[in-house]
């Protein structure tokens, strides 16, 4: 040990002299695999492994190793850096907090792998950061690498070493995978990687655990369990100790990106909107019978014929006596604009989220060209293939709620839009006829929604009932077709 210290105490004043005089031996070819090196003075010090001495006092300066980001999974390749928990100059130990980083995904903390002083960040807040790329440079601890070299040790064989860390062998590990084993009080040194490269996977330090314990037990103080006072003539029973549930799930957060922050940008404006709400059902069986007449010759053309392309053009028609329901205000309110195309939205449920694209010109379309359009972005949506012209411009929209489920919802305007209905789904129930007898009826209830500010209870009633009666009677509707 005194000799130990002779040599930590003198590397940390001239251990830069003894690596060049040592690669000045080595290069001239005098001295290949020395068995003793004379330290300057000082009494040679015998040590039997020179290439671990190399290695300790080349350490004794510090070594500065570049931090790069790892992969994060998902795919994700670049990350935007949001605060920065270092500086340089501080002073960090492995799992410390290093900064926080965002994907279009999650956002993520990146822990230390290293003991050691921060001497260079390679990016500042809100900068975008790439996956294999260096974050920070951090020059390790010397002195600590300096003990545990010097200090001989007796030789361990090839299958030891795949129970423990080598030294300057790096283990590979997550950050969540780390944090994992120090809950648990584990050296991962200890711990066999089943992944590639050697890899410790969190399955390992589970494996580990119930291998060890029995069970997977967070750390926490033991409970002492006293079982009550036999009674007299009872023999006593053990008790069972039921074993905690480990639940090691996270809370993840996410950035709004994509068709879900212009949701939020368009909900928030429609909050401004004062709404007026009014309901009422519809008796779709003449409607159901039509349908079922018209679905072969549709399908002959290659096209799936809905309930959808009625419900649009019977809207079409009733915004032709009602143009205040096809128009639009200006932000203040104080002017209307009164739209001569009929572009009705369809609210669609895709993988993406909620998205709203329109049918342009219904006043002009038959209800087999409208089924076409519907057809054709139906398809888009569903592969995330429509185009923003498909995606705006509407001026009246229709959402089919009811295909998912519910009867009634409170649908919520599109600004600058100033009225929306949304339908619900379609059930046979009891009804009476003209003549007092009950019958199996399609019986479907429509919520609809309307700025109040511009559109009165009274209007929005009428519109209503005229869409209503087109849809009861399919026939009304030949009567005002152009």
């Amino acid at each position: 040990m005194a000799t130990v210290r002779v040599l930590r105490t003198w590397g940390r004043s001239a251990g830069r002299l003894i690596c060049v005089r040592y690669f000045q031996a080595c290069s001239s070819g005098h001295l290949l695999k020395p068995k003793c090196v004379c330290l300057l003075g000082y009494p040679s010090f015998k040590y039997s492994h020179p290439h671990h001495l190399l290695k300790t006092v080349a350490a004794l300066h510090g070594q500065v190793v570049q931090f790069k980001l790892s992969d994060i999974g998902e795919g994700i390749k670049e990350v935007t850096v949001k605060e920065w928990y270092v500086k340089e100059g501080d002073t960090v130990s492995q799992f410390d907090s290093i900064c926080e980083v965002q994907s279009d995904k999650a956002s993520v903390t990146i822990s230390s792998r290293y003991d050691g002083v921060i001497k260079k960040l390679y990016y500042n807040l809100d900068d975008v950061a790439y996956v294999g790329k260096p974050l920070v440079d951090i020059e390790t601890e010397a002195l600590k690498d300096s003990e545990e070299d010097v200090v001989e040790t007796p030789a361990v064989s090839h299958d030891e070493h795949t129970h423990q860390e080598i030294k300057g062998q790096k283990t590979l590990a997550t950050p969540a995978v780390r944090r994992l084993a120090m809950e648990n009080n584990i050296k991962l040194s200890e711990v066999v990687g089943s992944g590639k490269d050697g890899r410790i996977l969190k399955e390992d330090i589970l494996n580990y655990l119930e291998n060890q314990t029995g069970a997977i037990l967070p750390p926490s103080p033991k409970a002492e369990v006293i079982s009550p006072p036999p009674k007299p003539k009872d023999r006593t029973v053990p008790m069972s100790i039921s074993k905690p549930p480990v639940f090691i799930g996270k809370d993840k957060t996410e950035p709004v990106t994509g068709f879900q922050k212009a949701m939020v940008k368009t909900m928030s404006a429609a909050l401004k909107i004062p709404h007026f709400g009014y309901c009422d059902e519809l008796d779709l069986t003449e409607l159901l019978k039509l349908r079922e007449e018209l679905k072969p010759i549709a399908l002959a053309r290659g096209i799936k014929l809905t309930f959808m392309p009625f419900f649009i053009k019977a809207a079409s028609l009733g915004l032709l006596q009602f143009p205040i329901l096809n128009s639009s205000v200006d932000e203040n309110c104080q002017t209307i604009t009164y739209k001569a195309s009929h572009n009705i939205g369809i609210a669609m449920d895709t993988k993406q989220g909620l998205i709203v694209p329109n049918v342009k010109n219904v006043q002009i379309c038959s209800v087999f060209e409208i089924a076409t359009e519907l057809n054709r972005l139906q398809d888009l949506g569903s592969s995330g293939q429509l185009s923003t012209i498909d995606l705006t411009g509407g001026t009246f929209t229709l959402s089919n709620i009811g295909s998912i489920g519910g009867t009634y919802a409170k649908a919520v305007i599109l600004p600058p839009e100033v009225a929306i209905g949304a339908l619900g789904s379609i059930q046979v129930l009891p009804r009476f006829n003209q003549k007092g007898e009950v019958y199996k009826a399609q019986i479907m209830n429509v919520s609809w929604s309307a700025d109040h500010r511009i559109i009165d209870g009274a209007t929005m009633a009428r519109f209503s009932n005229l869409w209503k009666s087109y849809l009861e009677n399919p026939a009304f509707m030949l009567l005002d077709l152009k």
